[in-house]
């Protein structure tokens, strides 16, 4: 590969990443409304580029219905004083869904499963636990992004799952997990005052993240596609930007409830 294919990319990347974080960073540290807004959007565009992979009958319906569903769970619990009232809701939404594809119907099943419950846990850890935890959670995410772009392209070297993920190699996932713990090591102090337990924390989250964008690509070489739309330049689509996310999310769950618990208690 020549050096100007290699970073071809690098151009529209930056530019579309700088308006992503300056968009989220906005969001995320006003939350409340303006945050769930966000997150309601971000949902119903990831279910739309699945749907469409899957070849679903009505993608925009089942986005809507899922930013509709995920706006449910988050508005109802404080309303009837109950979670129960969540799994009905995601249910219901995967029924439908199922029934709008042809092919993989388990497969397709688990992935809106997944996003759903991620954009979820993402909602409830910013509401629960505030600022300083979720800027962690997405600080982390996009070190490792962003370390194991860079060092993917720069060292090179073994691939780590050729078969799913031709291009993640082993020094970019490494480097990924050396920037998340430099990030765990920051807020370690004033922002979350966790202490030092949180940089092999920020490792783990690093690795859940991989986790979720190696998922994600599973889908895509299932249907043959490179990217999941083309509605981010440089990144591919909404799902492509974000799946990392829903990794490191869907982790964090456990620690939540126990910390609900803790709190409760």
């Amino acid at each position: 590969m020549s050096t100007s294919s290699q970073w071809a990319d690098l151009a529209p990347r930056v530019i579309s990443g700088i308006l992503l974080v300056i968009i989220g960073a906005l969001d995320l540290y006003w939350g409340g409304l303006p945050f769930l807004i966000m997150i309601l959007i971000v949902c119903g565009l990831i279910i739309w580029e699945l749907s469409r992979m899957f070849g679903a009958t009505y993608p925009v319906a089942l986005g809507v219905l899922s930013s509709g569903a995920l706006f449910l769970a988050d508005y109802l619990p404080a309303t009837l004083m109950t979670y129960t009232v969540i799994p009905p809701l995601f249910l219901a939404v995967v029924l439908v869904a199922v029934g709008q594809v042809k092919s993989d119907k388990r497969i397709f099943a688990i992935y809106v499963i997944w996003i759903l419950v991620g954009c979820y846990a993402f909602l409830e850890l910013r509401l629960l636990d505030g600022l300083g935890w979720a800027l962690w959670l997405v600080t982390v995410v996009v070190a490792t992004d962003v370390a194991g772009y860079f060092a993917g392209r720069l060292l090179g070297g073994p691939k780590f799952w050729p078969a799913i993920s031709p291009k993640k190699t082993w020094s970019g996932t490494i480097a990924g997990w050396v920037a998340a713990a430099l990030v765990g090591l920051i807020f370690s102090g004033g922002m979350t005052q966790a202490g030092l337990i949180l940089i092999p924390l920020s490792v783990a989250v690093s690795f859940a993240g991989q986790i979720g964008d190696i998922a994600q690509s599973a889908a895509k070489r299932r249907k043959g596609i490179k990217d999941s739309s083309n509605l981010i330049p440089g990144h591919g689509g909404v799902f492509d930007r974000f799946d990392a996310m829903l990794g490191a999310s869907i982790f964090m769950i456990p620690f939540w409830l126990l910390g609900a618990a803790a709190g409760g208690s």
